[in-house]
């Protein structure tokens, strides 16, 4: 069910404007990671979240707004396809201390392009991932994916 979302999500956002990525455990498991996918999360910037809400606005659940919690702050959607609830977040920013949140992530930056069943998929960098999880205080699922990179140096 989610290879079929996913499909429709790259298709409907190929020629988006703002760089976006799949991440989360859906983009750990498509670069390779055996772990349970239960969601999709598309990580944008503030404008992407607005323009990729509209293009997939026949599923809409929860228009984007901005959120702020104890570790994190981004604007956040989310949606319903076909059953499988997909997150969108825009300008996710990360709690360093108590006074200081760091910038907020430049997806572009972090993205890596895998092709699947001829379709180009963008998702977030296991290092990338690796260091966001340790900065949200989940060392066991950064922890995971030490392990896999370790065991597959080629990412």
């Amino acid at each position: 069910m989610h290879k079929n979302v996913l499909r429709k999500i790259c298709i409907s956002l190929q020629d988006c404007r703002s760089p976006w990525a799949i991440t989360g455990s859906l983009g750990m498991s498509l670069q390779g990671m055996a772990i349970t996918v239960n969601d999709i999360d598309i990580q944008t910037d503030r404008d992407g979240a607005f323009e990729i809400e509209g293009r997939l606005s026949a599923y809409l659940v929860e228009p984007v707004r901005y959120l702020v919690s104890e570790r994190i702050r981004s604007y956040l959607g989310r949606l319903e396809m076909d059953g499988v609830r997909v997150e969108i977040m825009g300008d996710v920013a990360k709690r360093l201390d108590d006074q200081t949140w760091e910038a907020p992530i430049q997806v572009a930056q972090h993205r890596r392009w895998l092709e699947i069943d001829g379709l180009q998929i963008p998702v977030l960098s296991l290092a990338y991932e690796y260091g966001a999880y340790l900065k949200l205080g989940r060392p066991e699922k950064a922890g995971m994916i030490r392990q896999f990179l370790q065991q597959n140096r080629c990412r």
